[in-house]
């Protein structure tokens, strides 16, 4: 309202109605791109110890070559990338045929843009566990760089999840802090129905700490554990 010139609420809303531009602007900065490597530790020893193993075990199963997981409202690319090294370094020896595929999308372009950079600064990994940052990361004069056998499989793309997402099916959906903390309860159920459509059966969605599912939200059971984590049940109807 500042940079508008504007002094009360009643003048920015009318802006609003008579420039349908300016709805763009609002929803850009109205964001919280918070995110870093390993946030929340719990969630991801979780998906290293139990989570992770237990679906590239459905994968192999059904006789698949991918495990295929979706980063949804991505950012600058920690959380996809975390999920990769965690991979890479803990669970894939025990997968040797099995590859990890991950698709992570995001409304803001300049955030997906340097995720492909996947130059970081030190604070961005000051949960990552020391000897991940040792074996993922080379440091070069003003920032953390991510090694290229970490970007293996990993693809971003600008998506809005409001209005587009990829088909699918995914063994593993990460859906944390965005559609359950920003949505209105509608818009949730909506999102939450087209989402889990997307998940295999047996498949993990994951969810912010503090987030919790819309209500009527059916086929899916939490997954043993905890850490806001669910299973869609098979035979579950979309």
């Amino acid at each position: 309202m500042a940079e508008l010139g504007l002094s009360e609420l009643a003048d920015y809303r009318l802006r609003l109605e008579r420039e349908p531009t300016e709805w763009a602007v609002l929803d850009s900065i109205c964001r919280i791109p918070l995110t870093r490597f390993y946030r929340d530790r719990a969630v991801f020893e979780h998906l290293e110890r139990i989570v992770l193993p237990e679906l590239g075990r459905l994968a192999m199963a059904r006789g698949g070559s991918e495990l295929r997981g979706w980063s949804l409202g991505c950012a600058s690319g920690e959380e996809p990338y975390t999920v990769a090294i965690v991979w890479r370094l803990a669970v894939a020896p025990r997968f040797p045929r099995l590859t990890l595929r991950i698709l992570a999308t995001d409304c803001d372009r300049g955030a997906i843009e340097r995720a492909r950079r996947g130059c970081y600064a030190a604070h961005s990994l000051r949960d990552l566990p020391s000897a991940m940052r040792a074996q993922a990361f080379r440091e070069s004069p003003a920032a953390l760089v991510i090694e290229d056998d970490y970007r293996v499989g990993v693809e971003f793309q600008v998506q809005d999840v409001r209005t587009q997402m990829p088909d699918g099916p995914f063994h593993l959906i990460l859906c944390r802090s965005v559609v359950f903390t920003y949505f209105d309860e509608e818009l949730q159920r909506q999102m939450f129905s087209r989402i889990a459509r997307r998940l295999v059966a047996g498949g993990a969605l994951v969810i912010g700490a503090s987030e919790s599912l819309p209500k009527g939200a059916e086929g899916l059971e939490p997954w043993p554990g905890g850490h806001k984590v669910y299973r869609r049940l098979p035979g579950a109807t979309d």
